[in-house]
C-alpha cells in the first residue's frame, strides 16, 4: 500500500527526513513512532501531498506520491495533529461539505456521514456548531472528516490528542476495527496504545529508521528485560552466592529491605525465564519468599534504547 524509497526532506540548514526507506503492507496497522521533531509528522504529510520532498520517491496504492497526487489524494484519509475545522459550520453541515469535496456521490452522503458520526461518537451532536465543541470533540469530527470518503488508507497524526480515557479506548477500537478492511498509519507518544493497536512499528530517530518490526520481534531483538526479582527473608550472602550458582545467571543484585528481607534481582546472560530455576533454588534453601515476578521490556524501553544510543 506504501512504498517510500530514500525519501528526504531538507530545510535551510537541518534535515527532518533523511533517506527513508519503508513499506507498509495493504491491511497493516503501523505505527510511526519518533520524538518531537523526529521527522514522523513531515514523513506523513509527504505521502499524504501536502508538501513536497526533496528527494526519493513515495507511492500509495500504486500511485506516485508527486506525479500522481490527486489519485494518491483519492485514496487517503489523512488527519494532522491540529485538526483544521470550519468552527462556524454544524457538524453535519461541515461532513456534508467535505463528503461533496471528496467526491462522495450525493445518493451515498447521508449513509456514510451517519455511519462516520456514529463510529466516532457524533451521533447525538450533529446539529451543534463546532467552535461551541471541547477540543476532544473537535478532535472527533476531524477524525469523522477522515473516514467519510471510506478511504484505502488512513494516516492519523496524534489522533488521540485532547481525548479522555473513554475516548482514547474508543478510538482505539475504532483503529482496530478499520485496520481489518484498510491500512492505517498512525503516529502517537501513547506508547501503550501503540502495542494494543499497531501490527508493526517504525522507529525513527532524527530523521533516520532505527527500527521496524513488529513490538513482540523487538523485544526479542533488544537488550535488557527478562530479569527475576524476588523479595527473600534470607542472608544477603547467601541469595547472592546460591543464585549466581544457577545456570546461566549473568549477575545478581541484592538490596537490604527491612524485617530482614533482601531484594534480588537476577540478570540471565540472554533473555531467558530464570523463574523455574531460580525458584527451585529458594525451595531447596527453604528462604521465606514474598514476590518472584518477571521483568519484561515495554515498548516504551525499547523505544529509549533506540532513540537515546546515539546519545550515549
Amino acid at each position: 500500500m506504501i512504498e517510500v524509497e530514500n525519501l528526504t526532506k531538507r530545510y535551510p540548514g537541518v534535515t527532518a527526513v533523511d533517506r527513508l526507506s519503508f513499506n507498509v503492507q495493504k491491511g497493516e496497522v503501523c505505527g510511526l513512532l519518533g520524538a518531537n521533531g523526529a521527522g514522523k509528522s513531515t514523513t506523513m504529510r509527504i505521502l499524504a501531498g501536502y508538501i513536497p520532498a526533496t528527494e526519493g520517491h513515495a507511492s500509495v496504492a500504486g500511485f506516485d506520491v508527486f506525479k500522481d497526487s490527486l489519485e494518491v489524494r483519492r485514496r487517503i484519509g489523512y488527519m494532522p495533529e491540529n485538526v483544521p475545522l470550519y468552527t462556524e459550520m454544524r457538524i453535519n453541515e461541515y461532513l456534508e461539505f467535505r463528503a461533496a469535496l471528496k467526491g462522495v456521490p450525493r445518493k451515498e452522503r447521508r449513509e456514510r456521514i451517519e455511519w462516520v458520526k456514529q463510529q466516532c461518537g457524533l451521533a447525538e451532536v450533529g446539529k451543534k456548531i463546532i467552535g461551541h465543541l471541547s477540543k476532544g470533540y473537535r478532535q472527533r469530527v476531524g477524525l469523522a472528516d477522515t473516514l467519510v470518503h471510506d478511504p484505502e488508507l488512513i494516516i492519523l497524526d496524534e489522533p488521540t490528542i485532547g481525548l479522555d480515557p473513554n475516548q482514547i479506548r474508543q478510538v482505539r477500537e475504532l483503529i482496530r476495527d478499520l485496520g481489518k478492511h484498510r491500512t492505517v498509519l498512525l503516529s502517537t507518544h501513547i506508547l501503550p496504545e501503540v502495542e494494543m493497536t499497531c501490527s508493526r512499528v517504525i522507529i525513527i530517530n532524527r530523521g533516520k529508521i532505527v527500527a521496524s518490526d513488529s513490538v513482540e520481534r523487538l523485544k526479542q531483538l533488544r537488550r535488557g528485560g527478562g530479569e527475576t526479582v524476588l523479595e527473600l527473608k534470607a542472608d544477603a550472602g547467601a541469595v547472592r552466592s546460591e543464585l549466581a550458582a544457577v545456570a546461566d545467571v549473568q549477575n545478581v543484585e541484592i538490596k537490604p529491605l527491612s524485617g530482614g528481607y533482601v531484594r534480588a534481582v537476577v540478570f540471565p546472560k540472554a533473555n531467558q525465564d530464570l523463574r523455574e530455576p531460580v525458584s527451585e533454588t529458594v525451595r531447596r534453601m527453604n528462604w521465606g519468599l514474598r514476590e518472584l515476578t518477571r521483568r519484561t521490556q515495554t515498548l516504551e524501553d525499547i523505544f529509549l534504547q533506540l532513540t537515546t544510543e546515539d546519545d550515549e
